[in-house]
């Protein structure tokens, strides 16, 4: 997978251009995540929105494509994604020190160093639009 992350500021939000399995990565982490038997301010807490939010950026991401495609996304948004994708991996833990990869691959479609790489690559990302030059 091509984990690097194309953005652009636009007003308030951010253009994010993302191939196809860079946004189901990032789909199928924020509905793993929101299929947890987690509170909503559980959930809140971990993403930075609830399960309606949630739904509604999967739904903004998610779609029958196999393109590269732009989106518009607010700094919230942003932030549930990353959240995602880093805490995607904490649902594999068998024990406080075993992780199983192989359930993780199996239920997200990626290996782990995917979405910990999509992760860095949208702080990057973020970061060089942001900073001032």
């Amino acid at each position: 997978m091509r984990t690097r992350i194309s953005l652009t500021r636009e007003g308030e939000a951010y253009r994010v251009r993302l191939t196809w399995p860079q946004s189901d990565a990032m789909v199928n982490a924020l509905a793993l995540l929101a299929e947890q038997y987690f509170s909503d301010a559980a959930l809140t807490v971990q993403l930075g929105m609830g399960r309606d939010g949630v739904g509604v950026l999967v739904d903004k991401l998610a779609g029958d494509h196999r393109t590269t495609r732009e989106y518009v996304l607010d700094l919230r948004e942003l932030h549930a994604v990353h959240a995602a994708l880093t805490a995607a991996a904490t649902m594999f833990l068998i024990s406080s020190t075993y992780f199983s990869a192989e359930n993780f691959h199996v239920k997200l479609g990626f290996h782990r160093e995917n979405l910990d790489a999509l992760a860095l690559s949208l702080v990057q990302a973020l970061s060089d639009a942001t900073s001032p030059q």
